[in-house]
């Protein structure tokens, strides 16, 4: 057996004496791997050496005088437990400085309103800055920001993420579907989802239970834009629009939603800059178009060809509007384009309700009457809805190679559309 406890306080006194009157170092053994190195400034350092698969290692136990001898033997046995069961005392001890240092660090964050490192919250919000925002829109980026902010957070937020089980984010999405706000509840885990696979690459966490959930919400029922369709029930909508007794603009606005084919959202923010009323075409910018971030910045623009009495509506508003940027200003200011809201309370104003005719609902009209009714290739109409193909040289080719048959189907969709209006509802031949 090792020899233990050989030292007394004496003897280590007696050592501290001789090395600050050599000035020279030195090591005094208590057995059992415990030793004190002793300096020539009257102090000396409690060492542990042992040994651990096989290879000699050395654990500090403190300082003396301040850790004593009688305490420096209690940190050795204490060691010598930890390796009978299988433990290395130094990797523990490493390991518990590592977890101090976290509990601290968490402390910090919570004192700062901050998520705790390795949360869901937290590596969300990385997601959020570093790769989400680069990708979409900055109004796709809020809607998905503040989603999670308002149905995740409060629930998951400061959980581990490597923790969080598929039917504990199923719970939190259950909430969301309780309240019948199924699309968001799918678009929630859809947003979860990209987290869990950003924290798998980060070595966030090792799996995603959004995964998990394909067929755990309820389906989405597809809905439709309120659209008319039908020859006689255009006609009598295309006669109220011109019987308007509301604003100028607004009228000019309602006259030119079936002639434009556009989105809602880009007809309200027409500036007259687009407009080339003599080439008779609307140049809008793929800033203002509803795709992807790196297609706004870098896609090239929508073309509109103008049909004669979509022109003519122009030059009837160019004196009311034309000084200003926008095609359509707001009422209270020229500085801001009309509301979202202005076309549709047009309609529900004409005696339209919701579940009949919606502003976007014009563009559906107009995809459904000019392949059934006219007879355009569907490729061509899609194109001039501006809708997404699967790849870039398809949409590069939609856009230009289709010019030509847009001008000429433009005008004979204007031209079906006025014969609709005078009470003329057979298709033209």
């Amino acid at each position: 057996m090792t020899a233990s406890d050989l030292l007394s306080d004496r003897a280590i006194k007696a050592a501290l004496k001789a090395a600050e009157v050599s000035g020279a170092p030195s090591k005094v053994k208590d057995g059992a791997g415990l030793r004190l190195d002793v300096r020539p400034n009257k102090s000396g350092w409690w060492r542990f050496r042992y040994w651990f698969d096989g290879k000699e290692r050395m654990l500090s136990l403190g300082t003396y005088p301040e850790t004593s001898l009688g305490q420096a033997r209690a940190k050795r046995d204490e060691a010598r437990r930890q390796i009978a069961a299988g433990v290395d005392p130094s990797a523990l001890r490493k390991s518990e400085k590592v977890a101090q240092a976290s509990r601290v660090e968490a402390l910090a964050l919570e004192a700062a309103g901050l998520p705790p490192v390795g949360s869901f919250q937290a590596v969300a919000q990385e997601w959020l800055e570093t790769v989400h925002q680069a990708k979409v829109s900055a109004g796709h980026h809020s809607r998905t920001r503040i989603r999670l902010e308002q149905d995740v957070f409060p629930w998951l937020g400061r959980r581990l993420i490597s923790e969080i089980t598929a039917p504990e984010l199923l719970a939190v999405l259950r909430k969301v579907e309780g309240r019948g706000a199924i699309e968001t509840a799918h678009r929630i885990k859809d947003a979860c989802g990209q987290v869990f696979r950003f924290g798998i690459a980060t070595g966030a966490c090792a799996s995603n239970p959004a995964a998990d959930l394909r067929d755990a919400l309820r389906p989405v029922q597809s809905r439709h834009h309120a659209a008319l369709t039908d020859p006689g029930e255009v006609a009598k909508l295309l006669r109220a629009a011109d019987e308007y007794s509301g604003q100028r603009t607004t009228q000019v606005a309602l006259q030119l939603s079936p002639l434009l084919l556009l989105r809602p959202g880009e007809l309200r923010h027409l500036e007259w800059a687009w407009i080339d009323l003599d080439l008779a075409l609307l140049t809008i910018p793929g800033s203002v178009m509803k795709r992807t971030k790196a297609q706004k910045e870098d896609g090239p623009p929508h073309l509109v060809p103008l049909a004669r009495q979509a022109v003519e509506a122009l030059r009837a508003l160019l004196p009311f509007t034309g000084d200003g940027r926008y095609v359509f200003p707001a009422l209270t200011t020229r500085q801001r384009c009309m509301s979202e809201n202005t076309v549709r309370s047009a309609l529900r104003r004409l005696g339209y309700a919701n579940d009949e005719m919606t502003a976007h609902g014009f563009r559906a009209m107009a995809r459904t009457m000019l392949a059934e009714r006219l007879n355009f290739a569907p490729e061509v109409i899609e194109a001039q809805l501006a809708h997404a193909v699967a790849d870039a040289l398809g949409r590069a080719y939609n856009r230009t190679q289709y010019l030509d048959q847009r001008v000429s189907m433009m005008q004979a969709w204007a031209d079906y559309l006025e014969r609709l209006r005078l009470g003329i509802t057979s298709a033209p031949p």
